[in-house]
């Protein structure tokens, strides 16, 4: 269970891994043997704006993507996330000493709101509403608006993303 096989411990930013730009990284630790299982990028806020310019530049493509073919790699992740359940779950407990059975627990959780997501998103339509003139209608389009930014606590890392992440990519933000 110690081992860290095909582990990313750089910074993902605009589909690469990269050091952080300033090259810091920390141990991180296994609460319950105080073992190094890991050294990462310590990111800052350099590296915060460099992945907010790339999520910036994927954006036009990414909502001209149609709502199915994003439902599509929303399940493709949700069925990765489940095939990689147990090194996900074992690498939870190394990182934060939360019982195996709960970090399994935890995948599952968290590929429910993946899938969720990917279904809501291919049903995200405009409306036509009164207004306040009986002559006129309002046309209300749901529209991505943007880069999205998400922070998830210690207690629930893996399901919280992916309840933020999840609604975020099926609406074609980025």
């Amino acid at each position: 269970m110690q081992t860290m096989d095909r582990i990313e411990t750089r910074c993902l930013i605009g589909g690469a891994s990269v050091d952080a730009i300033g090259g810091h990284r920390f141990d991180v630790r296994n609460p319950a043997t105080d073992e190094v299982v890991a050294s990462v990028a310590k990111a800052g806020g350099a590296d915060a704006n460099a992945a907010v310019a790339a999520a910036a530049g994927a954006l036009p493509s990414w909502r001209a993507t149609p709502a199915g073919d994003r439902a599509r790699l929303l399940h493709e992740l949700s069925r990765l996330m489940n095939r990689d359940q147990e090194r996900l779950a074992r690498l939870m407990t190394l990182e934060q000493g939360k019982p195996l059975v709960e970090a399994r627990g935890e995948i599952s959780y968290a590929t429910s709101f993946l899938d969720w997501a990917a279904e809501e998103g291919r049903r995200l339509e405009g409306e036509i509403i009164p207004a306040s003139s009986s002559d006129k209608r309002i046309l209300v389009l749901r529209m991505p608006v943007g880069v999205t930014a998400a922070i998830t606590p210690w207690n629930f890392p893996t399901a919280m993303i992916t309840r933020k992440l999840g609604p975020a990519l099926a609406a074609g933000c980025t």
